[in-house]
């Protein structure tokens, strides 16, 4: 397969693990490259702190798809502010929590039994009883269990 092939091929899988639109993916890809450091590890910083993804993680949903429309439908708060936009691009420091109302939802108890001790990614921090999660610092490439080559990207958008 030729190289070109192969950068269509790893974009779609990054897009479609994070289920994200061609548009969705190429402003991510936009604002990655504007910033300092490594492009391929900032879109992955990037994803990765979206707020879809940061509930996923934290165990509040059992699918991508389900955290986004968890997010949709006003379920969490980010520092006590009411957010509803799933790529809304979490902070370190920032505090998600289900919001008071949400509380009693068979989704989240259920989610929360399925997550073990330990299991934590070390850029998130979780508080169980409370519904509360920490997004303690930016992920590193190491970190980010993903086996993506996000090199062929940043090869196939610089062309």
């Amino acid at each position: 397969m030729s190289d070109y092939g192969l950068q269509l091929r790893e974009k779609q899988k990054i897009k479609r693990y994070y289920g994200l639109l061609e548009s969705q993916f190429r402003k991510t890809f936009e604002k990655a490259n504007r910033k300092k450091g490594i492009t391929s590890e900032n879109m992955l910083k990037m994803l990765e702190s979206r707020l879809d993804n940061v509930v996923l993680r934290l165990g509040f949903a059992t699918s991508r798809a389900t955290a986004r429309q968890l997010v949709r439908h006003r379920h969490f708060t980010v520092n006590g502010r009411r957010v509803d936009i799933p790529s809304y691009q979490v902070k370190p420091g920032d505090v998600i929590q289900v919001r008071e109302n949400s509380r009693k939802m068979e989704v989240f108890h259920s989610s929360m039994k399925r997550v073990k001790e330990g299991q934590q990614y070390p850029w998130l921090e979780l508080d169980k009883a409370s519904l509360k999660g920490t997004f303690l610092e930016m992920p590193n490439r190491a970190d980010i269990p993903v086996t993506f080559n996000e090199n062929l990207v940043v090869e196939l958008y610089s062309k």
